[in-house]
């Protein structure tokens, strides 16, 4: 006898962006709702499930599927995510993941989901509906970027930058301000707003990894500007996670560092998988940690044109840093480090992962912006919410200074002044609501509720 709650199972096959930053929350939300009983499809290229294997908390749930990812002229051979090129190749991986579109069609055929999540893929909706499945536009990155960004009121205007620096027509209240400096890598990207406002129009449903308690009223403007459902996860966080690593230095070396200094003493700073600063850059923010006068810890790639960090470094820094200082360019374990009681401020390039990476840890945060995406989460969290401080920049090329650096740094470890008072307070106000479980868990089991309804809908 069938079980009538199995009819409300749903099985979903998801496609992500070829990132390990959008692959990762992608795995996330099945981990979420596959505790619920429903059964994901996650896509995947063939090698990069390996670096995934230890993630996934369901497997008898959750399936990765296997494709293989076309070689196209321009793309190093074996190449299946950003990590493994530099950012002006990108444009040729995305050239060769529309190119993916047989053999997706020919896996859509043989599963048969209720639903597929994608992102930045303009051929899925019409695929999709084709076939009688729902598609779910599922964003991995802010819901700010996207309305400031990726909307209907910008057609025509995404690759004139005087008009980009202005706000859509319609965009809510904001602390949002961008400069040239900040959207001229978007111009390299001719497919970006295609990839995003085409298929965000012809899809079932706009879904974000994000709360209203961060971002409703961007999550309002664009469900005006779509007409069409805005479904939330949450920050989709999932706590005490293995993290897989073949470094050399793993937990137990850090534990043992971290333990000769005080609590809230140490500044740990990160800047994500893929960002690589200038050489200069690179050397302004270490010289500025080495300013502060606090313990710190880096864990950066190498700077452009250096092999290796320590040939990017300052003369004489490493000599003036030694006992409280440490610049690595491996792999660290970031979640643990975060909840370190030695670390006292969290120097972040806002990225979206390390953004609620941040949110939910004890530390004060500094944020480093790099790339559009994070210069507008950061407006969104230093001017709107008040819960970071950021670094000041060159309003010319939107460059730092060592002096900006320290001072950012500082202003949000003082407790005596009255910016990082109220910078405390809001973050602990704010990360109390973000770790509580049931809070967080209200939020998927609201997001399988609408999908069910879509499902439903659809019959």
């Amino acid at each position: 006898m069938t079980n009538p709650q199995d009819s409300n199972k749903l099985h979903i096959a998801m496609y992500p962006w070829f990132a390990l930053g959008h692959m990762t929350p992608y795995l996330h939300l099945a981990n979420q709702l596959a505790e619920r009983g429903h059964k994901i499809s996650l896509i995947l290229p063939t090698k990069t499930r390996t670096r995934l294997n230890h993630l996934n908390l369901h497997p008898n749930l959750i399936t990765f599927i296997p494709i293989e990812v076309p070689h196209v002229e321009g793309l190093p051979l074996g190449t299946e995510t950003t990590t493994e090129i530099p950012h002006n190749y990108v444009p040729h991986l995305i050239n060769a993941r529309d190119l993916t579109q047989p053999q997706i069609e020919a896996l859509l055929i043989t599963l048969m989901p209720n639903f597929i999540f994608f992102d930045f893929l303009n051929w899925i909706p019409a695929l999709a509906r084709g076939l009688g499945i729902k598609s779910i536009f599922y964003m991995a990155i802010s819901a700010s970027v996207n309305a400031y960004y990726n909307v209907p009121a910008r057609k025509g205007h995404e690759h004139e930058e005087a008009k980009v620096i202005q706000h859509p027509s319609g965009f809510p209240p904001s602390p949002i301000r961008v400069h040239p400096y900040q959207i001229r890598p978007l111009l390299d990207f001719p497919k970006s707003y295609e990839n995003a406002v085409k298929p965000m129009l012809e899809c079932d449903a706009l879904a974000f990894r994000t709360c209203r308690e961060v971002e409703g009223p961007y999550c309002d403007y664009l469900m005006e500007q779509y007409g069409k459902p805005i479904l939330l996860t949450g920050p989709v966080m999932q706590y005490g996670l293995p993290e897989a690593s073949s470094q050399v230095l793993g937990d137990q070396f850090w534990s043992k560092w971290l333990s000769g200094f005080k609590p809230n003493s140490v500044v740990y700073c990160a800047f994500g998988s893929e960002c690589i600063l200038e050489k200069d850059q690179f050397q302004e923010l270490v010289l500025g940690l080495e300013l502060t006068g606090f313990p710190f810890l880096v864990a950066l790639k190498p700077p452009s044109g250096a092999k290796t960090i320590e040939e990017a470094l300052p003369d004489g820094f490493k000599e003036r840093i030694e006992g409280r200082g440490m610049v690595h360019d491996g792999w660290v374990p970031q979640t643990k480090i975060l909840k370190n009681p030695a670390i006292g401020c969290f120097v972040s390039h806002c990225g979206f992962g390390s953004m609620w990476e941040a949110l939910i840890s004890n530390c004060q945060i500094v944020f480093c912006p790099h790339f559009l995406d994070q210069f507008l989460m950061t407006d969104v969290l230093v001017g709107g919410l008040k819960v970071a401080v950021d670094v000041e920049r060159s309003e010319e090329n939107g460059w730092f200074k060592r002096e900006s650096v320290c001072k950012a740094v500082k202003l949000a470890m003082d407790e005596e002044n009255k910016i990082g008072r109220e910078v405390m307070a809001n973050h602990a106000k704010l990360r109390d609501f973000l770790v509580d479980a049931s809070a967080q868990s209200s939020y998927v089991d609201e997001f399988v509720k609408e999908l069910q309804q879509l499902a439903v809908a659809a019959k």
